[in-house]
């Protein structure tokens, strides 16, 4: 099994069908200008949830059912896909050949129910869990090594509560050192930290109120500036996190006059960031200046006018910088643009795997 390294990689999207009786992995090729190519479809030996939410916290509506970002995840160095399984609380593990294809090495318990995001780094993975009714929604973390071959062992004793015992979580994210976790609560809007031990498990959390209501999708900058996107205000919020993990805040909740703000994820330079405002249909350009303070520049619809709106949920910037990428909730499309100069999106493509529209599907991950 030829797994891919970083001079002979063959540059992909993946998506994630969230399938009730088997959640699967969607690959889609790039070309040399972002344009993609349905590759294949991936069993992850899991079940999604389909249309079904993982909480009466939002809308049942067939969009966004697992209320998150980075269900559907790559290591930093390309070399592995994680993906959540919602339906049977579980997460799966697939290496990446060189072909870009990916190989299902492993299939684990989530360490609680309904995961929903999931990040990794170094050795080191840690998943989000929503609860279900059965246990009054504790929410969780839950902590696992994973091996130079992509298998999965938990860590004794890493399966941690959050800030209160049903503070949905929307995004659990390593800091760009690895030293700490943040998790992004969507109805206790706080932004709990966890300090990360030596043996793997964590320490906390330092409960940091949200600026803003319903903290969603957050993104780390490589300065440590985070980003978190406000679903309730429809607005994004800047910080800086002291080492004791306090965070303080810089741009409080800007708005950007558009409806469900979720989704976040900046250029290769860090000069801006773009949000889905999936109730919308819109992604919006935001300025990141020197200081990380946030100017809103404009807006895009995901797709074409005169078509039926896609819904942008998850996204994604490729590596060379080049090409944004969103899946639209609604359709199961990936909505494909370019990155200009000064931030601002020109549409290329909205790619299918299925001739048929598609509602349930969650998480991108762009290699």
């Amino acid at each position: 099994m030829p797994i891919s390294n970083n001079y002979f990689r063959t540059s992909m999207v993946y998506i994630m069908t969230n399938m009730e009786v088997m959640n699967e992995v969607i690959a889609f090729k790039r070309d040399m200008n972002g344009i993609l190519t349905f590759m294949g479809r991936y069993p992850t030996y899991g079940r999604g949830t389909g249309t079904r939410e993982v909480s009466t916290a939002t809308a049942n509506d067939g969009v966004d059912p697992l209320a998150s970002q980075g269900s559907l995840t790559l290591s930093r160095d390309g070399r592995f896909l994680l993906a959540v399984n919602a339906g049977s609380s579980s997460i799966s593990s697939f290496v990446i050949t060189d072909s870009g294809a990916p190989v299902l090495v492993d299939v684990k318990p989530s360490g609680g129910a309904q995961p929903n995001s999931v990040d990794v780094f170094g050795d080191l993975v840690y998943v989000s869990n929503v609860g279900n009714a059965a246990n009054r929604f504790a929410s969780n973390i839950s902590g696992f090594r994973i091996d130079d071959n992509g298998r999965l062992t938990p860590i004794p004793g890493s399966t941690h509560s959050l800030s209160t015992f049903n503070a949905q979580p929307a995004q659990v994210l390593f800091t760009p050192d690895g030293s700490k976790i943040v998790v992004s609560e969507l109805t206790s809007n706080h932004l709990s930290v966890f300090h990360v031990n030596n043996n793997g498990t964590v320490t906390g959390p330092i409960v940091n109120n949200s600026n803003g209501m319903g903290p969603f999708g957050s993104y780390f900058l490589s300065s440590g500036l985070l980003l978190v996107t406000e679903s309730f205000t429809s607005a994004l919020s800047s910080y800086s996190m002291s080492e004791n993990g306090i965070l303080n805040v810089i741009s409080g909740s800007v708005p950007n006059g558009q409806l469900t703000t979720c989704w976040v994820v900046t250029t290769r330079n860090e000069q801006f960031a773009y949000t889905t405002n999936t109730l919308s249909g819109s992604i919006t350009t935001y300025r990141i200046d020197v200081r990380g303070a946030l100017t809103v520049l404009g807006n895009i619809t995901s797709t074409p006018a005169g078509t039926i709106a896609g819904l942008p949920i998850d996204a994604g910037v490729s590596k060379d910088g080049r090409n944004f990428y969103t899946l639209n909730g609604n359709q199961g499309t990936v909505s494909v643009f370019n990155i200009k100069d000064d931030g601002s999106l020109v549409r290329l493509q909205v790619a299918a795997w299925t001739y048929y529209p598609y509602f349930g599907s969650q998480g991108l991950a762009v290699l």
